[in-house]
């Protein structure tokens, strides 16, 4: 059978760089098989990290802005690409296809108040540009197709989620902290039908901004929970915070920077000034922690749903407070990192996106409606390819394997 080689992409809602993985593929649908083979991560420079970050804000976002950063990532994810081949010592004629998230710059998962405001998304990064710039063929673009179906659009790692990780004898949750956190409900011993997803509500997105703005642009992040260990939680603010009306909601939903950037990290200020820098970064760690506790008790637990294991990747996992404090929230859990099935938790959401896009090329479904909420199973995503020799490469993939 052929050996099926992809370069995944994943660029997230914290806005810190790109990661791209290089796996191998084998088999498909349940019971696809994934191998990583090299990785890169490039960080973003701090003046593209606030460009992207002022198109993510309505108030500073403009028409000019998002059409020129839709090209110049097109072609940033090329370039990143290009350096991994490089270091893999491979050609482009070594890979049949590139999968890339794109970067979310606005997510609205529900209808507005006219009738042309329906519920949808918009990730940047032009498809044709990053084809063009490597000379391979890219798929992309996955969310809108679930939308279309009826969907959030999100979570879309859950069919991943389940392939990796489903268990005959052990439920689990696995719990994504980026920008977002997400959880994927594993039921032990079941279909991927019955499996559930939904955005348990801010990750490391608070934090991060929170952490940018008391060390005047000198930390992205709370490195090891440094700041939080030295500080003490806010009892008052913490209310405040896990009042919030998202944590009512019934799932599917999902959000992002259109609920909880900027001028969110604005408001507490606003009201808190009063605190300490540490204080207020342990209180919104806190807060992470006990968003996603509270989730699964009121959205899984107390519905009859039992959790086992709960296995944490992205950035936050790497957070020692921000794990000591959810193991302190879910005491009958067993914690696990993404580390401990020798999966990077940096470059779990690349190596997924690699996979759903496989799925699209193979014209196979990858999406889970009970997680996402979509009406039925589709096949998300688009592709593009600007040279002949690189759809040549998709058509002998096809060949072989369907």
């Amino acid at each position: 059978m052929t050996k099926t080689v992809g370069i995944g992409l994943m660029s997230g809602t914290s806005l810190d760089g790109i990661d791209a993985v290089l796996v191998e593929i084998d088999g498909m649908d349940e019971n696809v098989v994934v191998r990583m083979i090299d990785s890169i991560t490039r960080s973003y420079s701090k003046e593209i990290r606030e460009e992207l970050l002022q198109l993510c804000d309505p108030s500073s976002a403009n028409l000019q802005k998002i059409c020129s950063a839709n090209m110049f990532l097109g072609k940033e994810f090329g370039s990143v690409v290009n350096e991994l081949l490089e270091k893999a010592n491979l050609v482009k004629e070594d890979v049949h296809f590139i999968s890339s998230h794109g970067q979310t710059i606005y997510h609205q998962p529900f209808n507005g108040e006219n009738q042309v405001d329906v519920a949808s998304t918009l990730q940047i990064g032009d498809l044709s540009t990053l084809s063009e710039s490597t000379g391979i063929a890219v798929v992309g673009d996955f969310r809108t197709a679930d939308m279309a179906a009826g969907g959030q659009g999100a979570p879309l790692v859950s069919f991943v989620d389940y392939l990796l990780f489903n268990n005959p004898n052990s439920s689990r949750a696995i719990q994504n902290i980026g920008g977002i956190g997400n959880v994927t409900y594993v039921p032990k011993n079941s279909p991927s039908d019955v499996t559930q997803s939904f955005d348990t509500g801010p990750g490391n997105m608070v934090i991060d901004e929170i952490v940018f703005r008391v060390t005047d642009g000198e930390r992205h992040y709370d490195k090891d929970g440094e700041m939080a260990y030295q500080g003490q939680i806010h009892q008052d603010l913490l209310t405040k915070l896990i009042s919030h009306e998202y944590f009512q909601i019934e799932p599917p939903k999902t959000t992002g920077r259109e609920l909880f950037g900027k001028q969110f990290v604005d408001d507490i200020f606003n009201e808190y000034n009063q605190l300490s820098p540490v204080d207020l970064v342990a209180t919104v760690t806190e807060w992470t922690a006990v968003s996603i506790a509270h989730s699964y008790k009121q959205f899984l637990v107390d519905k009859g749903y039992e959790i086992n294991e709960v296995i944490v990747g992205g950035g936050g996992s790497y957070n020692p407070f921000l794990i000591e404090r959810l193991k302190h929230h879910l005491p009958e859990m067993t914690i696990y990192t993404h580390e401990h099935f020798h999966i990077s938790s940096d470059l779990k959401e690349a190596m997924a996106f690699a996979v759903l896009g496989y799925q699209c090329i193979l014209g196979k479904y990858n999406q889970i409606p009970s997680a996402t909420g979509a009406q039925k199973q589709v096949i998300m995503g688009k592709i593009a390819y600007t040279q002949p020799d690189a759809l040549k490469r998709i058509d002998d993939l096809r060949s072989v394997l369907q």
